[in-house]
């Protein structure tokens, strides 16, 4: 599927210091994809900050038929808020 990044996700990944480089892996090889509201699904991957810490990266996607825009893009630490077990 064809990501497009919404002029607001890189407005937010660039404030939340989410390189390209890990917004595109997210995107490309989530380690999940949960339903959320409004018709709209979270690619979330769980990823280290470099200093030993994990964070939770979630990019709020919107799918068309053909495409998909990236919303808003986000951490947290709270990935147990977020996480779903199967």
């Amino acid at each position: 599927m064809k990501f497009h990044v919404s002029k607001h996700a890189n407005e937010e990944s660039e404030r939340r210091d989410i390189t390209p480089e890990i917004l595109e892996a997210v995107l490309e090889n989530p380690d999940q994809i949960v339903e959320e509201y409004e018709g709209k699904k979270a690619y979330q991957s769980k990823i280290d900050s470099g200093s030993g810490k994990i964070y939770l990266v979630r990019a709020i996607v919107k799918e068309y038929s053909d495409n998909a825009v990236v919303v808003t893009v986000y951490r947290t630490s709270k990935i147990d808020k977020y996480w779903r077990i199967p």
